[in-house]
Order: C-alpha cells, then structure tokens, then sequence
C-alpha cells in the first residue's frame, strides 16, 4: 500500500518568520507593508527581515532612554514628555528625528537672554542693569517670627567669597550658574562643598586634607559617625553630613570612581557618580554647591575627559529634573591643566 493509504505523516509546526529571525517586530507585516509601498520592485526575503530588525533597535533604544527620564523625573510611565527629553539629549536620535514632532511632547527649555528683559517705568531694563541697582532696603524683622537660622539657604548671587578668583561663567536655560573659580575648597561661601572620597570615608588627597584641616576634630567626628552610620560607602553613592570650622554647611562624600582603559562605562560611572551629588543637593533644598574635579588626581580620570562628563552630567540633570533648588555650581579647581580643561568644556556647553 501506498504511503498515502497509511496513516498521515505528522505536519511540522509552524514557524514564524519574526521567530526565526529572533525579532519582536512581525517581518511578515512588514513585508505586506513593503509589497504595497514599493510594487513597482523585488523585494528580497531579506529585505522585510532587516527593516523589522532596525525598526525594532530604534524603538528600544528610544525607549530604553525615555524609561531613563521617566525614572529621573520619579514616573512609573513613559509619557511623550520623556520621549522627546531622551530624543533630544542622544546625539544621534536627534540627527535622526531632526524633522520630527512628537505630540505633546513639549520643548528643551532655552530662553534667550534678550527675552528675559523687563519692562520698569515703561521702560526696558536688562537683567544686569537691574542687579547694579541697589535695592531698596528690607523692614526689619517681626518680634512674632524670628529668622530661622537653619542651613543651606545661602543666595545664589552673592559670590565665593574672599580669596577667589573667577575665571570663567556660563548660565543655563533655566537660570542655574556655572563657575570656574580658584582657591581653597575649605574657604569657599557655599551651601555644601564635595568631598571625593573611598568607601571607608578616608580624608585624603587635596579636599580631604583641606576639610580637615579647616575642620578640625568636630569634622574628623562628623565624618567617623557618618562612617559608622552608613557603613561601607558603595561606589559611586553619596552621603551628606555637617561642615564644621568652615563656611560650608554640609559636605557630600562620594564614593568616586577610578578610571580604567579597559572600562567601556567609564564615562557612565562618572556621570552617575556626579548625578547622585546633585540629587542629594536637591533633597537637602541646598542652592550652592562646589565641586571640586571628581575622578582626576588618584582616580586617574583623564583631565578632559572628567571635565567633559561632569559638565554634560549637570546640565543633563537640569533638564530632566526641571524644578532644581540649586542655582549656583562652583568647580573649585587649582592645578592649571584642570583649570583649562573646565574652561575650555564650559564655553563649548550648550546653553
């Protein structure tokens, strides 16, 4: 008897061409799409496969950044807000999409300087000409509520103090400052100064000796109980305690990374590093902070490099958090090479 009187041969299951592929996206879809868009050609069996692979990179991508912002802005869902914020601040995808309006999606904040002017008995003042102006002066206090005299809530505009020297300045869209200046970290008139530090919370290299010096016992006990408190510090984390013996009120330890040639996330650790100090800045309600180069020195950063990452850091973290209580950043630098190298990256930073 012939094998089609028999019993019938089991039929193989059916697989997908997506499956066979390894894709998400269906490529036969795709394919139809092609078919209609493109009857006048041949189209490969290649042709739909690579299409939907491309398609389904891109779409990861975009959303892999856009689930960043959510989680920077403190959302549990991507909404177009946090796809244009991620289309916008990747290089690349902004090349792409360049033509591209997302509904909804809203703007990058850029005000320019010219529309910031206000209008004062009819006429149009400048914001310089309005800070030369000597304000009137303030009523005294009421006898029924007195000042306040908790920390970190220094003015923005008021200077590094004495000993400084301002050596180069660049404002942000939404008003934040950003000062290269030269002196003492120990010295400097700010809410919070940075400490780069290990995960025992050493006092070493040039801010830790500063600190301690200009701190004295009460900052050597200050940083021994934030050790004990904490434990070990884990890479790349922060923690904030009480300044002592100087102006700065609070000092944020970090556990700072060490560069390594063979690292591919070098850049991202340094970024993070520099992301989790502004966050602490911003729980604590600070409006000044100083910063010395993080990851240069013993960490063995190139100079450029650190420079460049910590700058795109901070300005990355005002455009996704929006509503910062920092208004001042000080790189409080020493050593020349790093003093050109943060002058050179901060006139090149988009504003």
């Amino acid at each position: 008897m012939s094998a089609r009187g028999g019993k019938a041969a089991k039929r193989a299951k059916a697989v997908s061409r997506s499956a066979k592929a390894g894709l998400q996206f269906p490529v036969s879809r795709v394919h139809r799409y092609l078919r209609k868009c493109t009857h006048h050609y041949r189209i490969s069996a290649a042709a739909p496969v690579y299409q939907a692979a491309v398609m389904e990179y891109l779409t990861a991508e975009i959303l892999e950044l856009a689930g960043n912002a959510a989680r920077d802005n403190k959302k549990t869902r991507i909404i177009p807000r946090h796809i244009l914020l991620a289309v916008a601040n990747d290089e690349e995808l902004h090349k792409l999409l360049k033509g591209v309006t997302i509904a909804s999606g809203g703007v990058l904040p850029n005000i320019h300087p010219e529309l910031l002017k206000k209008r004062k008995g009819g006429k149009l003042v400048s914001p310089e000409e309005l800070k030369s102006k000597k304000p009137k002066p303030a009523p005294p206090p009421s006898p029924k509520k007195p000042v306040s005299s908790k920390k970190g809530r220094g003015k923005a505009d008021k200077g590094p103090g004495d000993g400084f020297s301002v050596l180069s300045e660049k404002t942000l869209f939404l008003g934040q400052k950003l000062t290269v200046v030269q002196g003492d970290i120990a010295a400097i008139d700010a809410d919070a100064v940075v400490l780069p530090t290990n995960a025992k919370f050493k006092l070493e290299g040039e801010v830790g000796e500063a600190l301690k010096k200009a701190g004295g016992k009460e900052f050597k006990d200050e940083i021994k109980k934030l050790s004990e408190d904490n434990g070990d510090l884990a890479l790349l984390d922060a923690a904030i305690c009480d300044g002592h013996n100087f102006p700065a009120a609070y000092v944020i330890s970090l556990h700072s990374p060490v560069y390594s040639e063979d690292s591919t996330t070098a850049s991202d650790d340094l970024e993070k590093a520099v992301k989790n100090v502004l966050t602490i800045a911003d729980e604590k309600n600070l409006k000044i902070l100083a910063i010395p180069s993080i990851g240069t020195g013993s960490n063995k950063y190139p100079k450029d490099l650190a420079a460049q990452v910590t700058l795109k850091a901070i300005s990355n973290y005002f455009v996704s958090a929006m509503a910062s209580s920092l208004k001042q950043i000080y790189f409080v630098l020493s050593d020349p090479e790093n003093i050109g190298m943060y002058t050179m990256e901060l006139a090149r930073l988009d504003s």
